[in-house]
């Protein structure tokens, strides 16, 4: 008797050792990080169906902290930014995991492009009267986004269509700095770009636009931007529709504060 208890202690000291035994053991999986306190118990979907411009306002109202204006609208504009990039992490990711992603050769154009457009961003950011602001900055970081994601949707078997205006629409009442309007906003196809007749064409309306804004800059931030912004349209393997998107947002970087904007913001 005395034997079979000794072995009845041994089986299970053994048994609290053994794989199975250890998996019993383990310590409990991290619980999930609680989601961002900013984002208004909203998931990333909720808050992208809205136009930045819609969420900053929503935001600025129903956040129920005592930080200044400003700081609320710049922590709106994270959390919308956040989001964003997110989705674009998430459709990158489904890309590789399918192979149907860009090679390593269209990355490294695109890693150039980018370059090319920070270059010219920090360029207008700061030779723009008056200096870009904190919100107008963190703004043309939001702005900027579109082009990654646009990138890496271009390789979508079946790409959602991104129609684009025309011709720009002002929005009255809108200062230059006010957040971008919404991703899912319409837009024209490149054919429509195309097809305009003369003045009428997009591209040519917001070109012109852009000379006239650096034309009214002092000649060597002329010269600058000039440059650099070459630097980003000169690339030989560019739709008018992505380059109508990069004049647009030039005019964005430049525009004064007051103006009515040329054209809505990309979202």
């Amino acid at each position: 008797m005395k034997q079979m208890k000794v072995w009845l202690i041994v089986s299970l000291a053994l048994s609290m050792w053994s794989p199975a035994g250890l998996a019993q053991t383990k310590a409990p999986k991290a619980r999930a990080a609680p989601p961002d306190r900013d984002q208004l118990g909203m998931t990333c979907a909720q808050i992208l169906a809205m136009s930045s411009a819609d969420w900053v306002s929503q935001f600025n109202e129903k956040a129920k902290d005592a930080a200044p204006a400003q700081q609320k609208t710049l922590r709106a504009i994270a959390v919308y930014g956040k989001c964003y990039d997110a989705r674009t992490d998430r459709l990158t990711a489904s890309l590789a995991k399918s192979g149907g992603g860009p090679l390593t050769g269209a990355r490294g154009t695109f890693r150039d492009f980018q370059q090319a457009l920070d270059a010219f961003t920090s360029k207008a950011l700061a030779a723009s009267d008056p200096p870009a602001d904190a919100i107008k900055t963190a703004n043309a970081q939001l702005y900027e986004k579109q082009f990654r994601y646009e990138f890496y949707q271009s390789y979508e078997k079946n790409p959602a269509a991104k129609p684009v205006p025309a011709a720009p629409a002002p929005a009255p009442g809108v200062s230059s700095t006010s957040p971008p309007a919404s991703p899912t906003a319409p837009r024209s196809s490149p054919a429509s770009a195309n097809s305009a007749p003369g003045a009428a064409n997009p591209v040519s309306l917001a070109k012109n636009h852009f000379g006239e804004l650096l034309d009214a800059l002092p000649e060597d931030k002329e010269h600058q931007l000039h440059a650099a912004f070459g630097d980003i349209v000169g690339r030989s393997q560019m739709t008018e529709s992505t380059r109508l998107e990069i004049y647009r947002y030039a005019i964005f970087l430049l525009e004064p504060p007051s103006a009515t904007p040329f054209a809505p913001p990309p979202f």
